[in-house]
């Protein structure tokens, strides 16, 4: 089994269109939280949401490129742009057999769907489709278009896990590197799904915040007063490679990832396990993979997007983990970024691999009053970052159909 290594990240994110940006973000306790500005909101419930801001993908992307790519795709080549630079890759000294591309996302184009639907909706019955309209829509564009992009012939798909979608894309590349089946693994997940479609959708089932009159505050895990969660939207990604070809191109090496666990709730089509059974038995598999215990882990990025059962059956089931490490730092940075859904676990991801690297825990905003169960039992990082040394994090991403991954990630020591 091969040492895996992180050598590279990018991201596009309601905080900021690079990682330096989102991470000062973070630690900074900035909400992403803006009212709609893709559409009018008027007849909706929910009126605001995290918004990816001043993005310009011709940085990226040749102009007669972008009308063929839908923005979840756009978002996905401009974080891999990201991270391929970051991790200082020549990608004409490599085989690029040996590398690919996993990727993750919950929606797909599903904006691009939406336009062209409502503009057939809208004729006369003749089917005056975008020639580009099937490519711009499926999932597994994306992770296609990176691999052209870079040449890379190795393993290409994309996984479809709702929003635990993009941790299960880096759990799997973690596993084909150290399996020795790839060197390198370009992985992650991007989302675009502020649409009309979206905020019924989940108005409809009763998932969003409302609180329309306080959205900068409306995302806050844990609290007694929360009412659902707030959309996000946006791209992550980690360059994955095996320790042997990092050191062999003199690559940066930011942090390394020892496990991965992936579960399922097998309770509800939405709902989480009341005493969360499946997040308990994904942590606890993730830390067996990683030959770790409880007691070794310093921080988890906890799931929590502020929906009032997901966050009490998440907090049961870290209760039920870590009842023999009570000092774990516990943070929900869904509270500033909004819920990204199929990109969540890949950006924080990136949010757990820079507490590993600066030893500073991002905190989890808005939360006033922790509900009265889990009110001083647990070491929530509220307000305010956090400075502690964390050689381990873990990051919990949970999706509808009961999907649960946890990946977990380590100071790097050669």
């Amino acid at each position: 089994m091969k040492r895996v290594v992180v050598t590279g990240m990018g991201a596009i994110t309601p905080l900021g269109n690079t990682v330096p940006e989102y991470w000062q973000s973070l630690i900074n306790g900035v909400s992403g939280a803006k009212l709609i500005s893709k559409f009018d909101t008027t007849h909706f419930k929910t009126k605001f949401a995290c918004e990816v801001r001043d993005f310009d993908p011709l940085q990226y992307i040749e102009k007669s490129e972008v009308r063929k790519y839908d923005p979840f795709s756009q978002y996905a080549l401009a974080s891999a742009q990201q991270a391929v630079e970051h991790a200082q890759i020549d990608f004409s000294q490599l085989n690029k057999d040996r590398i690919g591309v996993i990727w993750a996302s919950g929606d797909g184009g599903v904006s691009t769907f939406e336009e062209q639907m409502t503009e057939y909706n809208n004729g006369n019955g003749t089917p005056r489709f975008n020639p580009f309209f099937i490519s711009k829509r499926i999932m597994n564009i994306a992770s296609g278009l990176i691999s052209i992009r870079y040449g890379l012939r190795g393993v290409n798909y994309t996984t479809a896990a709702a929003c635990s979608a993009s941790n299960t894309s880096i759990i799997d590349a973690f596993n084909y590197i150290r399996w020795g089946k790839a060197d390198m693994i370009i992985t992650g997940g991007s989302e675009a799904s502020i649409t009309q479609s979206s905020i019924g959708g989940f108005n409809a089932s009763k998932a969003l915040s409302t609180n329309n009159d306080h959205y900068l505050q409306a995302s806050k895990p844990f609290d007694i007063d929360r009412d659902g969660f707030v959309l996000g939207e946006g791209a992550g990604t980690l360059v994955l490679e095996s320790y042997e070809s990092a050191l062999k191109r003199n690559a940066p090496i930011i942090a390394e990832i020892i496990g991965g666990g992936l579960a399922a709730d097998a309770y509800h089509i939405t709902g989480t396990h009341p005493e969360g059974d499946g997040a308990y038995l994904g942590m606890k598999v993730a830390m067996e993979d990683a030959a770790i215990t409880a007691n070794d882990i310093n921080y988890i990025n906890a799931h929590a997007t502020s929906t009032p059962m997901g966050d009490r059956s998440e907090l049961k089931a870290i209760q039920r983990a870590f009842e023999n490490n009570p000092d774990v730092s516990i943070s929900a940075t869904k509270s500033m970024t909004g819920h990204l859904l199929g990109a969540a676990g890949a950006i924080e991801a990136i949010a757990c691999i820079k507490a590993v690297e600066t030893d500073i825990i991002p905190p989890t905003i808005n939360t006033t009053q922790v509900e009265p169960e889990f009110a001083g039992k647990l070491n929530l990082v509220l307000g305010k970052a956090e400075t502690k040394k964390v050689n381990i994090a873990i990051s919990n991403t949970f999706g509808f159909g009961g999907h649960i991954a946890c990946s977990i990630f380590k100071k790097f020591v050669p």
